[in-house]
């Protein structure tokens, strides 16, 4: 008998029907004797359907009481699956984030997990219940409602399976798995077997969708296997899992973009100490997320500094910038938010050379300009014009052969 834990995405749970399908799915392992807990998303399209509602109320609505209602789309289908399971003749219980004690900080819209206590869900179990908790959300320690962003459940699924020390977790969703790209934009992406921790951050901060960054994090942190696969087939989805030395010997994993990017730039600020400190503090204090960062050095003890953002947070962003500005003295702030960031990630770039010049060349190919380059051990991401980036991933993808079976790369 193991101690599962799943996740069911918006998709997966878009109607009574569908629910029902995942209440089959779920009840079909209780019968052989494991321990269920189930995580859901809200019906797909309700979260963005109240953030419009939201819209028409304040044009930039309050975050405590966003948070009030992003919540509620959880709580719906969580008790529509208890009462698709009690239907059947099996029991089961709902629980919201406040009810399972899913502790967060009190950053409104992007909280982050700070504990949970499980006793309420182990309770529960050993009276032979199928327990459904609503993702996405969760209760600061003075009782506010809390929700944990895109991607949220994914989260939660993880940091239960956690501190439940559950045997599986298994997110599933309406793909079958990690693909070596996007399958929408090349047709010849495979699907990968077996990923690293590691290289799923990568692709998961850097534009995939399949895994919320978070949830990877969290599952490296605690060593909880993830399994993604989909709500609709039976077949075998990905693993994202401690490295092993065959995943060493693969040279690129994967090639990602995010089109949610845009850029800024301060253009001639003063060349002296804290000038960095005092541009990106207020921005870091506004709960925006700084990635790619270049410093050009001017002549006369003069610097330019561009940096990416979020395309969400881009006009925040340039209220912010704009003020910051004026206080140092800089000739003038731009930004475009028409740009891509598209990357190769791979864990067998830490032992092999020239995958850089392989990308920059494919790129030129293509005549496809450079804006930012940035690197990591598993990674190199380049900042384009948002209108290639199609052309940009399939020609990476072709490069880098991604659509073969994993065959090592010889020493």
């Amino acid at each position: 008998m193991a101690l599962i834990v799943q996740k069911f995405g918006g998709t997966s749970v878009a109607d009574t029907d569908k629910i029902k399908a995942v209440a089959e799915r779920v009840m079909a392992l209780s019968k052989q004797g494991h321990q269920m807990v189930v995580v859901l998303s809200a019906m797909s399209g309700e979260t963005n359907r109240f953030v419009n509602m939201a819209q028409h109320m304040q044009s930039i609505p309050d975050p405590r009481e966003m948070d009030v209602l992003l919540s509620s789309g959880e709580q719906v289908t969580v008790s529509l699956f208890a009462m698709a399971v009690k239907a059947a003749g099996f029991d089961a219980v709902s629980l919201l984030g406040d009810q399972v004690k899913i502790q967060t900080d009190i950053m409104h819209t992007k909280a982050r997990i700070k504990s949970i206590n499980a006793d309420l869900i182990k309770e529960h179990l050993n009276s032979g219940k199928i327990v459904v908790v609503a993702g996405f959300q969760g209760v600061t320690e003075s009782g506010d409602i809390t929700t944990l962003g895109r991607g949220g459940s994914d989260t939660t699924a993880v940091a239960l399976a956690a501190a439940l020390e559950a045997d599986q977790c298994e997110i599933f969703t309406d793909v079958e798995g990690v693909y070596t790209t996007d399958p929408n934009i090349c047709a010849n992406a495979r699907k990968i077997d077996k990923i690293t921790y590691d290289e799923m951050l990568e692709l998961a901060s850097l534009g995939a969708k399949v895994l919320d960054i978070r949830s990877v994090g969290l599952a490296k942190k605690y060593k909880v296997p993830i399994h993604v696969r989909s709500t609709f087939t039976d077949t075998e989805g990905t693993w994202v899992v401690e490295e092993d030395k065959t995943m060493e010997s693969m040279l690129v994993s994967g090639v990602t973009y995010s089109k949610n990017e845009a850029r800024i730039t301060f253009a001639k600020v003063p060349d002296t100490p804290g000038i960095a400190s005092r541009i990106f503090n207020p921005i870091s204090d506004a709960g925006i997320v700084v990635d790619m960062i270049i410093q050009n050095t001017r002549a006369g003890d003069m610097t330019d500094m561009t940096f990416t953002v979020p395309r969400t947070d881009y006009e925040t962003a340039m209220k912010v910038v704009e003020k910051t500005a004026k206080e140092i003295g800089a000739e003038r702030v731009s930004g475009d938010p028409h740009i891509a960031k598209v990357s190769v990630v791979g864990v067998g770039m830490r032992n092999h050379s020239g995958i850089a010049t392989t990308m920059f060349h494919i790129l030129a190919r293509e005549n496809i300009n450079i804006m930012m380059i940035s690197t990591s051990e598993i990674k190199i991401s380049c900042v384009i014009n948002e209108k290639y980036t199609e052309l940009a991933v399939r020609a990476l993808h072709d490069a880098f052969e991604l659509e073969k079976e994993n065959i090592p790369i010889e020493d």
